[in-house]
């Protein structure tokens, strides 16, 4: 029977030394309290005296970090915070509307009736741990697994763009998870209409339903950006009261 290695612990009156992961989480969240400033240099020699680790778990918490698009790092300058506008995170999230659209009619058309019960499953489950008060972190989890099975069903192009648009995303999961703490309804009507239009194979409704689960994150998560101060464009995108469907489309100078 196969054993799992154990972490070394560290000796008695010391602390852990911090792991890439550590890092990353830490500098993620200082980046999206605005701790970090948009352009601010991550210089690696600072990183390991601040937090007292080698440059390698550095350079891996950096990766993590721009893969996650908060960060760019440049060849032979370092790492920098990146300058994430409203106007990109809104186009980010209208492309992932269009691609989870795509996802949730192809689950109704080419998903086997075995797949299609597993993720009404999830779906009841996720609404009952919404309902039940579950925080917005395991919930943004369930919704990605929901919609990991319904990508399972568009051919192996359509997963990669399903991915891609993902990792792009990713880092602002945090504000997703701030939208889903409100008092008000959140997208849970939305799914609703998925979980029906899954059942009747309806494929048509259950696209429309996913992609108004992102137009209501789309404009939950830019108000709280907008509310932060950093990132922003010039003029404020009209966002539309979640309450409705409707999308704010970024108003651009002319």
């Amino acid at each position: 029977m196969a054993t799992t290695a154990k972490t070394p612990k560290a000796p008695k009156g010391e602390a852990a030394a911090p792991t890439a992961e550590d890092l990353a989480h830490t500098l993620r969240a200082q980046i999206q309290r605005s701790e970090l400033a948009p352009g601010e240099w991550l210089r690696e020699v600072r990183l390991c005296s601040e937090f007292g680790v080698g440059r390698s778990i550095v350079r891996r918490a950096l990766r993590a970090l721009a893969d996650d698009g908060l960060i760019e790092i440049e060849e032979n300058r370092g790492a920098r915070v990146s300058s994430t506008t409203v106007e990109e995170v809104f186009d980010l999230y209208e492309v992932r509307a269009a691609l989870y659209g795509m996802a949730a009619r192809f689950a109704c058309l080419r998903g086997t009736d075995g797949l299609i019960r597993a993720i009404i499953t999830k779906i009841d489950r996720m609404l009952a741990d919404a309902e039940g008060g579950v925080a917005a972190e395991r919930i943004i989890e369930e919704s990605e697994s929901i919609f990991s099975d319904m990508s399972a069903c568009a051919s192996a192009d359509g997963q990669r763009m399903i991915e891609s648009i993902r990792r792009k995303t990713r880092f602002h999961f945090s504000y997703a998870a701030l939208a889903l703490n409100t008092n008000g309804p959140g997208p849970y009507d939305h799914w609703r209409t998925v979980r029906a239009a899954l059942v009747a194979r309806d494929a048509e409704a259950a696209s429309q339903g996913a992609r108004d689960i992102l137009y209501f994150m789309q404009g939950e998560v830019a108000r709280i950006m907008l509310s932060r101060g950093p990132r922003l464009i010039a003029e404020a995108p009209q966002i539309p009261s979640s309450t409705t469907s409707k999308r704010a489309v970024p108003r651009r100078k002319t």
